[in-house]
Protein backbone atom coordinates (compact mmCIF):
# COMPACT_ATOMS: atom_id res chain seq x y z
CA UNK A 1 0.00 0.00 0.00
CA UNK A 2 1.48 3.31 -1.12
CA UNK A 3 0.57 5.20 2.06
CA UNK A 4 3.10 3.12 4.00
CA UNK A 5 5.82 3.88 1.47
CA UNK A 6 4.95 7.57 1.33
CA UNK A 7 5.37 7.75 5.11
CA UNK A 8 8.65 5.83 4.93
CA UNK A 9 9.80 8.22 2.22
CA UNK A 10 9.07 11.28 4.32
CA UNK A 11 10.77 9.71 7.34
CA UNK A 12 13.76 8.88 5.13
CA UNK A 13 14.08 12.62 4.50
CA UNK A 14 13.81 13.51 8.18
CA UNK A 15 12.01 12.42 11.38
CA UNK A 16 8.41 13.60 11.70
CA UNK A 17 5.66 13.66 14.29
CA UNK A 18 2.27 12.41 13.13
CA UNK A 19 0.79 15.88 12.72
CA UNK A 20 3.91 17.03 10.84
CA UNK A 21 3.35 14.16 8.40
CA UNK A 22 -0.24 15.27 7.86
CA UNK A 23 0.98 18.78 7.04
CA UNK A 24 3.61 17.36 4.69
CA UNK A 25 0.97 15.28 2.91
CA UNK A 26 -1.28 18.32 2.55
CA UNK A 27 1.51 20.28 0.84
CA UNK A 28 2.66 17.51 -1.49
CA UNK A 29 1.29 14.04 -2.33
CA UNK A 30 -2.22 14.72 -0.99
CA UNK A 31 -3.27 15.71 -4.51
CA UNK A 32 -2.94 12.13 -5.73
CA UNK A 33 -2.73 10.05 -2.52
CA UNK A 34 -4.84 11.72 0.20
CA UNK A 35 -4.59 10.58 3.81
CA UNK A 36 -6.31 11.93 6.89
CA UNK A 37 -4.63 12.06 10.28
CA UNK A 38 -6.34 8.91 11.61
CA UNK A 39 -5.10 6.84 8.64
CA UNK A 40 -1.60 8.20 9.07
CA UNK A 41 -1.54 7.22 12.75
CA UNK A 42 -2.90 3.74 12.00
CA UNK A 43 -0.24 3.26 9.36
CA UNK A 44 2.48 4.53 11.70
CA UNK A 45 1.35 1.94 14.26
CA UNK A 46 1.62 -0.86 11.68
CA UNK A 47 5.04 0.30 10.54
CA UNK A 48 6.26 0.50 14.13
CA UNK A 49 4.89 -2.96 14.88
CA UNK A 50 6.73 -4.29 11.83
CA UNK A 51 10.01 -2.77 12.97
CA UNK A 52 10.22 -0.32 10.07
CA UNK A 53 10.10 2.80 12.24
CA UNK A 54 10.73 3.73 15.86
CA UNK A 55 9.05 6.27 18.08
CA UNK A 56 10.82 8.87 20.21
CA UNK A 57 9.02 10.84 22.92
CA UNK A 58 10.16 14.46 22.86
CA UNK A 59 9.39 16.22 26.14
CA UNK A 60 8.38 19.88 25.79
CA UNK A 61 7.85 22.31 28.64
CA UNK A 62 5.52 24.82 27.00
CA UNK A 63 3.69 22.40 24.68
CA UNK A 64 2.37 18.85 24.81
CA UNK A 65 4.99 16.17 24.40
CA UNK A 66 5.57 15.01 20.83
CA UNK A 67 5.96 11.51 19.43
CA UNK A 68 8.56 11.74 16.69
CA UNK A 69 9.03 8.84 14.30
CA UNK A 70 12.34 7.68 12.80
CA UNK A 71 12.91 5.19 9.99
CA UNK A 72 14.94 2.08 10.88
CA UNK A 73 17.44 0.17 8.74
CA UNK A 74 14.67 -2.33 7.99
CA UNK A 75 12.36 0.48 6.93
CA UNK A 76 15.09 1.98 4.77
CA UNK A 77 15.58 -1.39 3.04
CA UNK A 78 11.84 -1.87 2.51
CA UNK A 79 11.54 1.59 0.95
CA UNK A 80 14.50 0.94 -1.36
CA UNK A 81 13.04 -2.36 -2.53
CA UNK A 82 9.75 -0.63 -3.32
CA UNK A 83 11.50 2.21 -5.17
CA UNK A 84 13.45 -0.30 -7.25
CA UNK A 85 10.27 -1.60 -8.95
CA UNK A 86 8.00 0.38 -11.27
CA UNK A 87 4.61 0.58 -9.55
CA UNK A 88 1.34 -0.06 -11.40
CA UNK A 89 -1.25 2.67 -11.51
CA UNK A 90 -4.30 2.22 -9.31
CA UNK A 91 -7.67 1.77 -11.07
CA UNK A 92 -9.78 4.86 -10.59
CA UNK A 93 -13.47 5.56 -11.01
CA UNK A 94 -13.99 8.29 -13.59
CA UNK A 95 -17.32 10.00 -14.00
CA UNK A 96 -15.86 11.85 -16.97
CA UNK A 97 -15.03 8.64 -18.87
CA UNK A 98 -18.47 7.19 -18.13
CA UNK A 99 -20.01 10.38 -19.50
CA UNK A 100 -17.73 10.26 -22.56
CA UNK A 101 -18.78 6.65 -23.20
CA UNK A 102 -22.45 7.69 -23.52
CA UNK A 103 -22.06 11.00 -25.38
CA UNK A 104 -23.20 9.26 -28.55
CA UNK A 105 -26.73 9.32 -27.12
CA UNK A 106 -26.73 13.12 -27.53
CA UNK A 107 -26.83 15.26 -30.61
CA UNK A 108 -23.39 16.14 -31.96
CA UNK A 109 -23.80 19.78 -30.92
CA UNK A 110 -24.54 18.76 -27.33
CA UNK A 111 -21.56 16.39 -27.29
CA UNK A 112 -19.32 19.24 -28.45
CA UNK A 113 -20.75 21.48 -25.72
CA UNK A 114 -19.93 18.88 -23.05
CA UNK A 115 -16.39 18.55 -24.41
CA UNK A 116 -15.94 22.35 -24.41
CA UNK A 117 -17.12 22.47 -20.78
CA UNK A 118 -14.59 19.76 -19.89
CA UNK A 119 -11.86 21.80 -21.58
CA UNK A 120 -12.81 24.85 -19.52
CA UNK A 121 -12.59 22.86 -16.27
CA UNK A 122 -9.17 21.45 -17.18
CA UNK A 123 -7.91 24.91 -18.10
CA UNK A 124 -9.24 26.32 -14.82
CA UNK A 125 -7.27 23.62 -12.97
CA UNK A 126 -4.11 24.52 -14.88
CA UNK A 127 -4.66 28.22 -14.20
CA UNK A 128 -4.93 27.48 -10.46
CA UNK A 129 -1.53 25.79 -10.25
CA UNK A 130 0.74 28.87 -9.87
CA UNK A 131 -1.07 30.03 -6.72
CA UNK A 132 -2.00 26.56 -5.51
CA UNK A 133 1.61 25.35 -5.57
CA UNK A 134 3.23 28.71 -4.86
CA UNK A 135 5.13 28.79 -8.15
CA UNK A 136 6.98 32.03 -7.47
CA UNK A 137 10.58 32.91 -8.44
CA UNK A 138 11.57 33.06 -4.77
CA UNK A 139 11.78 29.41 -3.74
CA UNK A 140 13.57 27.67 -0.88
CA UNK A 141 13.66 23.99 0.02
CA UNK A 142 15.39 21.82 2.59
CA UNK A 143 15.91 18.76 0.38
CA UNK A 144 18.78 18.18 -2.01
CA UNK A 145 18.37 19.41 -5.58
CA UNK A 146 17.99 15.80 -6.77
CA UNK A 147 15.17 15.07 -4.32
CA UNK A 148 13.53 18.41 -5.09
CA UNK A 149 13.68 17.69 -8.84
CA UNK A 150 11.68 14.46 -8.61
CA UNK A 151 9.19 15.93 -6.15
CA UNK A 152 8.32 18.63 -8.70
CA UNK A 153 8.18 16.10 -11.55
CA UNK A 154 4.85 14.96 -10.08
CA UNK A 155 3.38 18.39 -10.81
CA UNK A 156 5.09 18.41 -14.21
CA UNK A 157 3.37 15.11 -15.07
CA UNK A 158 -0.03 16.52 -14.05
CA UNK A 159 0.51 19.63 -16.20
CA UNK A 160 1.68 17.52 -19.14
CA UNK A 161 -1.28 15.12 -18.97
CA UNK A 162 -3.79 17.96 -18.76
CA UNK A 163 -2.28 19.76 -21.74
CA UNK A 164 -2.32 16.47 -23.66
CA UNK A 165 -5.98 15.97 -22.73
CA UNK A 166 -6.80 19.50 -23.93
CA UNK A 167 -5.15 18.74 -27.29
CA UNK A 168 -7.04 15.44 -27.53
CA UNK A 169 -10.40 17.10 -26.82
CA UNK A 170 -9.69 19.72 -29.48
CA UNK A 171 -9.00 16.89 -31.93
CA UNK A 172 -12.21 15.06 -30.95
CA UNK A 173 -14.24 18.23 -31.47
CA UNK A 174 -12.65 18.67 -34.91
CA UNK A 175 -13.50 15.07 -35.82
CA UNK A 176 -17.10 15.43 -34.67
CA UNK A 177 -17.51 18.64 -36.66
CA UNK A 178 -16.05 16.83 -39.69
CA UNK A 179 -18.69 14.12 -39.33
CA UNK A 180 -16.28 11.36 -38.27
CA UNK A 181 -18.53 10.46 -35.34
CA UNK A 182 -20.82 8.83 -37.92
CA UNK A 183 -18.10 6.29 -38.78
CA UNK A 184 -18.19 4.45 -35.44
CA UNK A 185 -14.99 2.66 -34.48
CA UNK A 186 -13.29 3.73 -37.71
CA UNK A 187 -13.90 7.36 -36.85
CA UNK A 188 -12.66 6.97 -33.27
CA UNK A 189 -9.65 4.69 -33.84
CA UNK A 190 -8.92 4.95 -37.54
CA UNK A 191 -5.42 6.38 -37.14
CA UNK A 192 -4.45 3.51 -34.80
CA UNK A 193 -6.21 0.67 -36.60
CA UNK A 194 -3.92 1.04 -39.60
CA UNK A 195 -0.99 -0.13 -37.48
CA UNK A 196 -2.80 -3.21 -36.06
CA UNK A 197 -1.79 -6.48 -37.85
CA UNK A 198 -4.58 -8.19 -39.74
CA UNK A 199 -5.91 -11.19 -37.79
CA UNK A 200 -5.44 -13.50 -40.77
CA UNK A 201 -1.87 -12.33 -41.34
CA UNK A 202 -1.07 -12.82 -37.68
CA UNK A 203 -2.52 -16.35 -37.77
CA UNK A 204 -5.11 -15.56 -35.10
CA UNK A 205 -8.82 -16.22 -35.16
CA UNK A 206 -10.99 -13.10 -34.85
CA UNK A 207 -12.04 -12.60 -31.26
CA UNK A 208 -14.86 -10.81 -29.54
CA UNK A 209 -14.27 -7.08 -29.11
CA UNK A 210 -12.49 -6.20 -25.90
CA UNK A 211 -14.30 -4.00 -23.38
CA UNK A 212 -13.90 -0.35 -24.36
CA UNK A 213 -13.20 0.77 -20.83
CA UNK A 214 -9.57 1.86 -20.92
CA UNK A 215 -8.90 5.55 -20.47
CA UNK A 216 -6.65 8.19 -19.02
CA UNK A 217 -7.96 7.92 -15.48
CA UNK A 218 -4.68 9.43 -14.31
CA UNK A 219 -5.89 12.67 -15.91
CA UNK A 220 -8.81 12.84 -13.51
CA UNK A 221 -8.92 15.22 -10.59
CA UNK A 222 -11.74 16.22 -8.26
CA UNK A 223 -11.46 19.87 -9.29
CA UNK A 224 -12.16 18.91 -12.87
Amino acid sequence: MSLEYAILGFLEMEPHAGYDLKSRFARTVNNFWPADLSRIYRTLARLQEGGYITQQLVVQEDHPNRKVYHITDSGHQRLREWLDEAQPGSPLRSGWLVQLFFLGLLDASDAVRILEEKKARIQATLDSYPERFNLTPAYEHAESEEVDFFEWLVLDSAIHMRHALLEWIDDVIRRIQAGEHKLGREGALGRWLSSVPDAAEAGNEPSDPAPRSEGCTECEEETE
